[in-house]
């Protein structure tokens, strides 16, 4: 189990800096599989449903969970297909509450 799960987001409000690559590969290596990075600036995964009823009861859960850390993914949706987009808008990049956030929601995905 990842340590990630047992922290909390912390409000950074542009004060903290951008994760560097070896930092990145460390916390990648903490999520679930199916995390991409992107030019080491954000984070993704694509989530698979059997519907759209089911996509929609996750990004309902993913939506209380992200308020309660303090900290928001950007979320699209395609029928049965959830994409999740995380990146601490404030900084321009990756941060420690990306990481954070992404297990957490990993642990929402049955």
């Amino acid at each position: 189990m990842s340590s990630l799960i047992q922290k909390k987001c912390v409000p950074c409000e542009g004060r903290q800096a951008v994760l560097k690559a070896k930092d990145i590969e460390k916390y990648m290596s903490e999520l679930q599989d199916g995390w991409e990075v992107s030019k080491s600036m954000k984070i993704s995964k694509l989530f698979k449903f059997k519907d759209f009823k089911e996509a929609i009861k996750f990004v309902d859960e993913v939506a209380v969970l992200a308020e309660k850390e303090g900290h928001h993914p950007d979320i699209s949706i395609n029928y049965s297909q959830v994409n999740i987009l995380l990146w601490t808008h404030s900084i321009g990049g990756l941060s420690e509450n990306d990481f954070i956030l992404a297990a957490k929601i990993d642990t929402l995905y049955k």
